[in-house]
């Protein structure tokens, strides 16, 4: 895939039409622009950008990497990568493994946090007594500071956290 074919069609499309074809918008179009991912549009007598069908076909390929989750960084890697015959297809398989390990570890992290609103969850079906708000176990436990209560990395709920704030509560 080359974003400059043998055959280059004439079209030439303002932005609203590059964005519409594309999913894009026109701000993110300029942006793009702006920070070198798009080369920058030839200009219609008017003023106006006119773009044809090699930019149709480059931002629609970056606005793939990016529904993929790769940074700019990687996408100017993985645009020079379609641009340059003498890269190496492992180059984008290289990246798209890299990503891959940052999606896998971002699950890692998700079902991580999903174990620890479940605790948050199942603590207070078995210590909330429906009572006024100040005295919510899950308000408690959140408004803790790091290092004693309400800790991300731990079960939320334990005994001792409820014992000590029926302690408080009473005395």
């Amino acid at each position: 895939m080359r974003f400059k074919g043998l055959v280059s069609f004439m079209i030439m499309l303002k932005i609203g039409a590059l964005a519409e074809r594309t999913a894009t918008s026109a701000p993110t179009i300029r942006y793009y622009e702006e920070i070198g991912l798009l080369p920058k549009p030839g200009r219609r007598d008017s003023g106006q950008r006119a773009y044809g069908e090699d930019d149709v076909r480059r931002l629609t390929f970056i606005r793939r990497c990016r529904e993929f989750g790769f940074p700019i960084e990687q996408v100017r890697s993985l645009v020079a990568v379609v641009q340059d015959e003498k890269r190496s297809c492992m180059d984008a398989r290289d990246l798209a493994q890299q990503q891959l390990n940052v999606v896998r570890g971002k699950l890692r992290e998700l079902r991580a946090l999903e174990r620890t609103l479940a605790a948050l969850v199942e603590s207070s079906d078995t210590s909330c007594a429906g009572g006024p708000g100040p005295d919510c176990v899950i308000l408690e436990d959140l408004g803790a500071p790091s290092g004693s209560r309400g800790r991300p990395d731990r079960k939320l709920g334990h005994d001792q956290d409820r014992t000590r704030l029926r302690r408080r509560r009473a005395g």
